[in-house]
């Protein structure tokens, strides 16, 4: 089935489901650098873990990882590991004991939470030692350069207006978030994939912008986007490059 000739809707309206398939999975040097920033490896926590792509791979560093998130959608489509437990909590109300976590991370998400709360909860379930990692990855990057132009306009022009303000966090790489912890360095890293472009329209369907679009009725912008991007792509099933900077806040709880 040809991209062209597939309903928009089917490709822009999904729940968690789209998450997990279409999310992009962080390189394993990630979950590496968190385990060693650590002084002990026994607990870690992944607060608004989404489906959990963060989190399995964390728990092949720490003899327990709980991912938590508010949505039960999310949860339920969460990917499963057998040292991964999923809770459904909010990140300003996490339900796990005083001093209990080595690590505490929030991938993709701490622009959402309210970070007050969420870091007086995380100083208290934070072991000795523990330390807090709020990690983004930035606006996707294509190739070749027709590719990323049309993207752009779409990214800043088109869905622009959609964003919710917290999108700008994310723009910025975090380095304009509250983060009352001294900061660590860390790595250069960046999420890197080949992918075709039923996938790259997949991911973009699990933006909280393009949730905005459809609940405005502006499907037109969506339409107009899918059809360009693929006359420019050529053969669907062609697989062309795709990466995202990562960017991160690491401290010391």
């Amino acid at each position: 089935m040809r991209v062209k000739d597939t309903a928009t809707q089917n490709w822009f309206d999904k729940g968690g489901s789209a998450y997990a398939l279409f999310r992009p999975e962080y390189p394993a040097a990630l979950s590496r650098f968190l385990a060693d920033t650590v002084h002990h490896r026994g607990c870690a926590l992944d607060v608004g873990c989404g489906n959990g792509q963060l989190t399995c791979q964390l728990a092949e560093h720490f003899a327990r990882v709980v991912g938590a998130d508010p949505s039960r959608d999310q949860i339920a489509n969460a990917h499963r590991h057998v040292n991964v437990d999923y809770i459904c909590a909010p990140a300003e109300l996490l339900p796990l004991p005083d001093d209990s976590v080595d690590l505490v991370t929030a991938a993709q998400a701490a622009h959402w939470f309210d970070r007050p709360s969420f870091y007086k909860e995380a100083s208290r379930i934070a072991a000795k030692g523990a330390v807090i990692a709020l990690v983004s990855y930035g606006t996707m990057r294509l190739a070749p350069a027709d590719l990323q132009e049309r993207f752009d306009r779409f990214y800043k022009d088109e869905v622009g207006p959609y964003w919710p303000p917290e999108r700008k966090l994310v723009d910025s790489g975090y380095a304009d978030i509250d983060f009352p912890f001294e900061a660590m360095d860390y790595p250069e890293m960046a999420i890197d994939r080949a992918w075709e472009l039923g996938e790259v329209l997949g991911y973009i369907s699990t933006w909280s912008a393009v949730r905005r679009i459809n609940e405005a009725g502006r499907e037109d912008i969506l339409e107009a986007f899918v059809h360009d991007i693929s006359d420019l792509w050529g053969d669907p099933t062609r697989k062309r490059p795709v990466w995202w900077p990562i960017n991160m806040r690491v401290g010391r709880l």
